[in-house]
């Protein structure tokens, strides 16, 4: 177990270096802005790294009339914004729509590889703490364990159609506020989930650090209990030495007192209260 151990840990330093070290393969090139220190935080510890991210962003893309799905590789991304938006950077976007527009906000997500499986329990743990409902966590077969934090709380809805927008302009108006409402939700999320994060962390490795008691001394109790043997003995002794007395007092009593057949109903008495004391 210790070398299979061992084996797994290597082999995801080795994956974390790869990760790491290779060219930012998104459109933008760089991690946004806005999840920098979260990305940062996670990176810098032995047991995670993130593999993709995206802080959130609100999207205007243009398919193809004929597609029944809008497809990253075959759209036009006509508007694209990490940040709040305006109605009038939208209605520009649609203006050059030949197709299909549609518009979309997608909240953060993020995805970050675990060492063990106690890593992403704890990692998914503090996504939905933090609001991320919609986060999980998988196993690959090559022993990949991924965790996935995303949110529900996304909004897609079709404007145009062959380039021909569908609705009028104050509508236009009333989903640009209803998507900046979502992105500075989104936000409080990202700030909650950073703050829940670095808590767990701290107190993930204040546990791992923290030194056992040392085993409870024995000497006390035994001592105790060598006291209260040694009590126990000397009532013992005290015990038969009043009933020694006794019983020495009670041949007096016959040798001196006692008449006749020498019956007497004292010592019988005494013989009685013996067996109480």
């Amino acid at each position: 177990m210790l070398t299979l151990t061992l084996a797994m840990e290597k082999m995801f330093s080795q994956w974390k270096n790869q990760c790491l070290n290779k060219l930012d393969q998104s459109k933008k090139g760089s991690v946004d802005e806005d999840i920098a220190h979260v990305v940062s935080l996670l990176n810098s510890c032995e047991e995670y790294f993130t593999t993709s991210s995206c802080s959130g962003r609100v999207v205007l893309i243009d398919g193809a009339p004929e597609s029944s799905h809008v497809l990253k590789q075959n759209c036009v991304w006509l508007f694209v914004s990490h940040q709040e938006c305006r109605s009038e950077d939208l209605m520009g976007g649609l203006a050059r729509s030949s197709g299909d527009a549609v518009f979309k906000f997608e909240p953060f997500v993020l995805h970050v590889q675990c060492l063990r499986l106690d890593d992403a329990q704890l990692m998914h743990s503090v996504a939905i703490n933090s609001g991320f409902r919609n986060s999980g966590l998988t196993v690959s077969k090559t022993g990949k364990i991924i965790t996935a934090v995303r949110s529900t709380h996304c909004l897609e809805v079709p404007l145009s159609h062959e380039g021909k927008l569908l609705v009028e302009h104050e509508y236009i108006h009333f989903l640009t506020r209803i998507a900046n409402q979502k992105m500075e939700e989104n936000l409080r999320r990202i700030h909650r989930f950073y703050q829940n994060l670095q808590s767990a962390l701290t107190t993930e490795k204040l546990q791992k650090l923290q030194i056992p008691n040392p085993p409870i001394s024995q000497e006390p109790q035994d001592t105790r209990l060598e006291t209260e043997r040694g009590e126990e003995e000397q009532k013992e002794e005290k015990k038969k030495t009043s009933v020694y007395k006794r019983r020495r007092k009670r041949e007096h009593c016959r040798a001196d007192c006692c008449h006749g057949d020498g019956s007497s109903l004292v010592p019988e008495l005494d013989d009685c209260l013996d067996l109480f004391t």
